[in-house]
């Protein structure tokens, strides 16, 4: 196994997402969990979650799993999940086989564990991380192996457990403080001036001189990016634009 400090060490270097996200599917799997999920929203509101768009999600299980499982909205019912939206800290899936045993679970939650034995995914650990926000909530679903049994991933997370938790907390708050897009989303490098523009209390007029454009050329470009982050309000654009790191970004080399 990794040096969980030169690896946490390593994590704390990256400055693109898509190599964190490759590094850690990688070293997650040097523990037995080849397939995982990271997921986190602005967006909580009591037990519901806001709309699936508006997730930020990563993961390296099969597209035909995560069409299902999120599109399809699996995810809302899964016992694990449940446990995430009240919980911190780390759980066992024996927790939902235990459930399963006793008839505590219904028919959605049931349906849900089906059709992860039918991808082989039966067995693994789920990471809930702190939050300091009631509209706020991150955790990662880590998937054993399938050649795995949930006694022998609970024999892993006993001898490795805490720095399995430790690393995954890190990868969250790095994951957290890089720049993100869905690409359907994405602001333009005009979108994103403006709104930054009206972040620091500028007036359309003001915006207009600045840039030297017509009011008109920026009223356009501010509902541009209302229609990318898919809000009514300038104001929602730009604290949605926030959340996604999409604004007041270092011009790094092209």
């Amino acid at each position: 196994m990794t040096d969980p400090l030169d690896y946490i060490e390593r994590l704390t270097k990256h400055t693109r997402l898509e190599e964190l996200w490759e590094a850690h599917c990688v070293e997650m799997a040097k523990f037995g969990f080849d397939r995982i999920i990271y997921g986190y929203t602005n967006y909580r509101s009591g037990m519901m979650v806001g709309d699936v768009d508006d997730f930020f999600i990563l993961s390296n299980h099969a597209p035909e799993y995560l069409n299902m499982f999120l599109d399809g909205g699996l995810y809302f019912h899964g016992p694990m999940f449940q446990w995430t939206l009240n919980n911190a800290g780390s759980a066992s899936w024996a927790m939902a086989a235990a459930a399963l045993a006793k008839g505590d679970l219904n028919e959605h939650q049931r349906n849900v564990l089906d059709v992860n034995n039918s991808f082989g995914i039966h067995a693994g650990y789920t990471v809930s991380f702190p939050t300091v926000s009631s509209r706020t909530k991150g955790a990662i679903s880590l998937a054993a192996r399938s050649d795995l049994s949930q006694a022998e991933v609970d024999k892993i997370w006993a001898a490795h457990g805490r720095e399995i938790e430790l690393i995954n907390n890190v990868a969250h708050l790095k994951v957290q403080s890089l720049p993100y897009s869905n690409p359907e989303r994405e602001l333009t490098s005009r979108q994103r001036e403006v709104l930054e523009w009206v972040g620091d209390g500028k007036t359309i007029q003001d915006i207009a001189l600045l840039i030297e454009r017509t009011p008109a050329t920026v009223e356009k470009h501010l509902r541009l990016a209302r229609d990318a982050m898919n809000v009514e309000t300038t104001a929602q654009a730009l604290l949605k634009a926030s959340f996604m790191k999409q604004i007041y970004l270092l011009e790094g080399p092209k």
